[in-house]
């Protein structure tokens, strides 16, 4: 499995050589961009690292690829779940592909009867993850559970935001975002900002860019509802702490703000 540094990634799907994307579509070679990621023939990638799937599975296999790559990966969680039970989260889990990986983290999201502590407890490796499209995937495939236990969620991830990961600590942010991208907005936080306050404020001064990003875009998600509150936190913010990091945050966080 080489690693996405090891090649200069096509940025659109038009420009992945054919050798590159059969290596993606059989899973012997990591994504190095979106492009590549969307490029991949999930199918065909599903039968080569389970061969032993069922018929109805393969089957529905065919109709989730034909859907966007959101609903994509949703579909195909639900259904290795459905076929291959819990075992096959700790299979995807340990592929070297970071697609397959990515159903992993679809497949917790798939999951019923699971806690919202130990939803996060499983999606917490996948969202420390090497590659930078598992991360992603991670948030989004348990976005939505967080959404509906929105001040339970925001208690759990405030333990998260002291991490020595910063890719846990960007999660704990980026997971809540009031609009996010490819993703369903969550109104309450549209309306209500002030709710993850203490998510934001303990990364206000983080000193990772990757963080420093995700809240930024945390806050100009939410200026777009509620700009008076964004100024007023920022604001507060550069009065309490003169840090490089906080300004650069609140910087890009009122860039939309007239």
């Amino acid at each position: 499995m080489k690693p996405p540094a090891s090649r200069k990634g096509a940025t659109r799907t038009t420009d992945i050589p054919p050798q590159v994307l059969e290596a993606l579509s059989i899973g012997d070679l990591s994504t190095a961009t979106l492009a590549e990621g969307l490029a991949i023939d999930q199918a065909r990638l599903l039968r080569t690292v389970f061969p032993d799937l069922s018929k109805r599975a393969l089957g529905k296999v065919e109709a989730a690829c034909r859907l966007g790559i959101l609903k994509r990966m949703t579909g195909i969680g639900a259904l290795l779940l459905e076929d291959l039970g819990t075992p096959g989260i700790d299979r995807c889990r340990k592929h070297g592909a970071d697609t397959v990986r990515g159903w992993a983290c679809f497949m917790i999201g798939a999951q019923p009867a699971l806690s919202l502590a130990d939803r996060l407890a499983a999606i917490r490796p996948l969202a420390d993850d090497a590659h930078f499209g598992v991360r992603e995937w991670a948030w989004l495939a348990v976005r939505p559970h967080l959404a509906r236990e929105l001040d339970a969620a925001i208690g759990h991830l405030a333990g998260w935001t002291t991490s020595p990961s910063e890719r846990l600590r960007r999660f704990a942010s980026e997971v809540l975002r009031p609009r996010g991208v490819w993703c369903a907005h969550i109104p309450a936080l549209k309306q209500q900002p002030q709710r993850a306050l203490t998510l934001l404020a303990s990364l206000r001064a983080d000193s990772s860019v990757y963080v420093q990003d995700s809240v930024a875009n945390w806050l100009n998600d939410a200026a777009k509802d509620q700009p008076d509150w964004v100024r007023q936190i920022c604001a507060q913010w550069l009065r309490d702490c003169q840090d490089s990091s906080t300004r650069r945050i609140c910087q890009r966080g009122t860039r939309s703000l007239p």
